[in-house]
């Protein structure tokens, strides 16, 4: 999710609590704390810990990027990792041509094959809109055999585009030489424990300093944002480490939705807009809404059309992966018949 909208449920989810909502009609900003509990895993990560990432691999594919090469340092990289068991963490860098012009390249893993795919995009704007014509004639791609058995725990293609490029962390687990993308992020700072500390000492510090009855809500609504956007988290791919420092690794999301997918974004900053109306109303001296039809056409509909549309298209795209895929292996089996026959 996106960080408005982890905001936004914080907040909606503190304004469940008529105290909260009445502190805040005589000005309080204790609502603001739970959106602020509610960005802060990812401000952690993308303002903290991703600075303290040491890599054993940098790739640089330079000016005129050759994917031969930067599939070549990748392999060497995950012979590593495999052969002598010692994880390695690669990033990526982009290709940066100008003030608002970069090079897209992307890198493939293909676990069915066992290869490695590096091909050379078009080049694109800050807003990555390719520019016409730039992408370069067929040819710029290398692929390159691993040999060992890959696990991809992310998605199989990486677009290296704008700003930062992504990392890699290749680990051996078993027989398996697992992929892991941004392995820095959604670690200790996405912990289910780690939210309740950060309540606790929160309001540990404002009891002490303003008195205990604004304090236990405060803690209580900053625990609750900051829980609030590990569970939207777990709706995606990557996952969390949910009970770090217990656990130190990530534990899979349910795989439902893309973090920077437009529609489930929206759903969840208009869910919350609505939520928190509705609470403002309800706790009120003289409540105005009427609920049933409130929600109904406050959240139902916009659910059931949107969050259609969004299923549909996904399933789409899932149909057409698995059509793909299965062409793909027809046409494999047909070639090894052939050589079979001759």
């Amino acid at each position: 999710m996106k960080g408005i909208s982890h905001f936004m449920t914080g907040v909606a989810l503190a304004t469940f609590f008529p105290e909260v909502v009445q502190q805040a009609e005589i000005g309080s900003l204790l609502p603001m704390l739970g959106g602020i509990g509610g960005i802060l895993p990812d401000t952690l990560d993308f303002k903290f810990a991703r600075y303290f990432e040491k890599y054993d691999l940098e790739i640089d594919p330079g000016l005129e990027p050759d994917p031969g090469a930067i599939a070549d340092a990748l392999v060497w990289a995950m012979h590593i990792a495999y052969e002598e068991a010692r994880p390695q963490d690669v990033m990526a860098h982009t290709i940066r041509l100008g003030a608002d012009l970069w090079r897209e390249y992307a890198i493939r893993f293909d676990p069915e094959t066992g290869e490695i795919v590096v091909r050379i995009g078009p080049l694109v704007n800050t807003g990555l809109v390719p520019y016409a014509g730039t992408a370069p004639v067929d040819g710029e791609e290398a692929r390159r055999k691993v040999d060992v058995p890959l696990v991809h725990t992310y998605s199989a293609e990486y677009k290296v585009n704008i700003f930062s490029g992504p990392s890699f962390r290749f680990a051996r687990e078993e027989e398996h030489l697992c992929v892991y993308f941004l392995d820095w992020h959604r670690r200790w700072s996405h912990s289910l424990l780690l939210g309740l500390a950060v309540g606790a000492v929160l309001g540990l510090i404002l009891g002490l300093l303003g008195g205990w009855a604004t304090a236990k809500w405060a803690a209580l609504v900053s625990a609750l944002g900051f829980i609030g956007h590990i569970v939207e988290d777990q709706c995606g791919y990557m996952g969390s480490n949910l009970l770090w420092p217990l656990t130190q690794k990530r534990i899979p999301g349910l795989g439902a939705i893309h973090s920077g997918d437009a529609i489930p974004n929206f759903l969840t900053v208009w869910t919350s807009l609505a939520i928190i109306l509705l609470n403002l109303d309800r706790f009120s001296a003289q409540p105005r809404l009427p609920q049933a039809r409130y929600l109904f056409w406050s959240l139902c509909v916009p659910w059931c059309v949107l969050g259609g549309y969004y299923v549909w298209g996904s399933l789409r795209v899932y149909w057409q992966n698995w059509s793909k895929a299965l062409l793909q292996q027809t046409e494999r089996v047909a070639e090894a018949e052939e050589v079979d026959l001759v």
